[in-house]
């Protein structure tokens, strides 16, 4: 599903409409960053480069302006998912976290895989700031909602589509305040 659809739909999967979105504020500032670039830099470029192409007579066959008026939709299109993400952003700092003990939004987690004892890092951020590949995992991916409120010690039930898996909090770090 693209982005700009889950923002009409009410968000991300498994989420009501209305839900905020959470966000770390390095998230929400990468968010802000990008709206600037596009609008500011970017398409303006793009501007430039569709009035020159333009100006040049016929439309139907010329690369320079097809290109960039396909361009400029996409920079368009970007823009309105961004103003609408952070219209309803709620930026949540994680080093201002007051119960430190259990996983709540922005909390490092090592957990063990009952298993095979293999433990696993991950970081639970907003939707929009998940990478699975650098451990920053999105607080509505089914590992945070088994993690969050535990804490550790407390082990936990994961479905995966291997079946059910059980997990233990061996860790609960968050960025200094």
């Amino acid at each position: 599903m693209a982005e700009e659809d889950e923002e009409e739909e009410g968000g991300p999967p498994g989420l009501p409409p209305g839900t905020p979105f959470y966000m770390t504020p390095a998230g929400a500032e990468a968010l802000r960053a990008e709206l600037k670039r596009l609008w500011e830099e970017e398409r303006p470029k793009v501007v430039e480069v569709v009035a020159w192409a333009a100006s040049l007579g016929d439309r139907s066959e010329n690369a320079d302006y097809q290109y960039g008026k396909r361009r400029l939709r996409e920079i368009d299109r970007r823009v309105r998912f961004l103003c609408k993400r952070l219209e309803r952003v709620q930026v949540v700092d994680p080093a201002a976290q007051a119960k430190r003990d259990q996983v709540f939004f922005g909390a490092t987690v090592t957990y063990a895989r009952l298993s095979d004892d293999a433990e696993v890092t991950i970081t639970i951020v907003g939707v929009d700031e998940a990478d699975a590949d650098a451990g920053r995992i999105s607080w509505v991916a089914p590992v945070a909602r088994a993690l969050l409120g535990a804490k550790v010690g407390d082990t936990r039930k994961l479905r995966t589509p291997a079946g059910v898996e059980e997990i233990e909090v061996v860790d609960i770090q968050y960025p200094a305040p």
